[in-house]
């Protein structure tokens, strides 16, 4: 019986390793693997980014998929809540699949508010050196409130919305973002241009 838990231990600790390996899966795409990360507040634009990104790099024979988190919330994360720690394993889950969205060669964009900076860092270490970018949307929050697209901030102003990012739940602006966009003094094509312009800085 002991020789058996030890057995089952061992399994469960081991990695199977493929015989493809990530690189492999790659070159047979013709393109070097990416996860850009898109964090800002709700009503920043970063879905708007995101999708606008995704329809210019398959445009370009690309081949990517995009992660948006409002659409997780609805399924990958759907049995969890908005407190810190639901939060916590929300960014988790999303950057263990660009992970392997990642490993399977495609150029993974994330759009996620993502608030915690210790969440988004342990996101960047999941992935090789340079194979994540991290994009802050800097909109700002009277911006974001002001566009209020979805009633949100309404709601949570009125405390119908409890845990809301930017109102009773604190949104922690990357320090060192490998780019920064401000929907909030850029037009939408200005916006695009620039994301753009920093995906093409890393082959």
């Amino acid at each position: 019986m002991e020789r058996m838990s030890k057995v089952s231990m061992h399994q469960q600790n081991s990695l199977h390793t493929s015989t493809v390996s990530p690189q492999a899966r790659a070159a047979i795409k013709f393109q070097q693997p990416l996860c850009i990360w898109l964090t800002g507040l709700s009503g920043a634009g970063k879905s708007t980014l995101a999708n606008a990104l995704e329809v210019r790099l398959h445009e370009q024979g690309l081949h990517t998929c995009l992660l948006d988190g409002d659409n997780l919330r609805r399924g990958l994360c759907s049995d969890l809540g908005m407190t810190p720690e639901a939060r916590n394993e929300n960014i988790r889950r999303i950057a263990e699949v660009a992970r392997l969205m990642v490993d399977a060669g495609l150029i993974v964009i994330v759009a996620a508010i993502s608030p915690f900076r210790s969440d988004r860092e342990a996101a960047r270490k999941l992935f090789p050196e340079g194979r994540f970018l991290e994009v802050y949307v800097s909109t700002s929050f009277e911006v974001c409130a002001q566009r209020d697209p979805k009633g949100l901030y309404r709601e949570a102003r009125a405390g119908r919305l409890k845990n809301f990012t930017g109102v009773d739940s604190p949104y922690e602006a990357p320090l060192a973002p490998e780019g920064n966009i401000d929907t909030g003094e850029l037009v939408l094509s200005e916006a695009c241009e620039r994301l753009w312009a920093l995906v093409q800085r890393f082959p």
